[in-house]
């Protein structure tokens, strides 16, 4: 029980502010290192995301990220802002495959990634998860023997949880509809 309350406890700040996040108005730096990933793949992490040979931290720039996302994915499908959010404006950006990236400042915070939906355009790549087999799509029996699965139990969104203490998701119809981390505007 206590495990689940602290795992709780510091997804909900993960999710709700920067925490363990660099300040996006701090500099840190923009693009990582290069990556191991193919051309035409996203490889989602904790700390940030590969887009095709180019690594990128939480804290990197926008127009690196996007242009690099672009080359991997297709052509953002969109993008958005909102002033509200717990940790403060974000701006978001869409890609084919399902997958948003969150910007505060000109910086990269946050990212998720969900089910497609009726709509949105064909991916020309590919989207994995870095630290594990689960992905969107993936059953609830492949999610929770995945290492670091705990279920969030007080959570007000419906069946989230999360793959220790930086990845969260949720869970509909028996399957992962949605991986997150670093900053999310979500609303508890």
């Amino acid at each position: 029980m206590r495990f689940t309350w602290l795992a709780c406890a510091v997804l909900a700040l993960a999710a709700c502010d920067n925490s363990g996040v660099p300040n996006p108005a701090g500099g840190g730096g923009d693009a990582g290192s290069r990556s191991s990933v193919r051309e035409n793949e996203v490889d989602l992490r904790r700390d940030g995301l590969a887009a095709g040979p180019e690594a990128f931290y939480f804290a990197a720039g926008k127009s690196e990220v996007e242009a690099a996302l672009a080359r991997a994915l297709g052509e953002a499908s969109g993008s958005s802002s909102n002033a509200d959010c717990g940790a403060g404006p974000i701006d978001f950006t869409d890609y084919p495959g399902g997958l948003a990236v969150h910007f505060q400042q000109g910086r990269l915070v946050g990212w998720n990634w969900r089910s497609p939906q009726e709509g949105d355009a064909a991916t020309k790549g590919t989207i994995r998860l870095s630290d594990g087999p689960v992905g969107v799509g993936s059953t609830r029996a492949e999610a929770e023997q995945t290492p670091g699965f705990a279920r969030i139990i007080t959570s007000t969104l419906g069946e989230e949880f999360s793959l220790g203490p930086s990845i969260g998701g949720f869970i509909e119809n028996d399957a992962v509809s949605m991986l997150y981390a670093g900053t999310q505007c979500f609303f508890r």
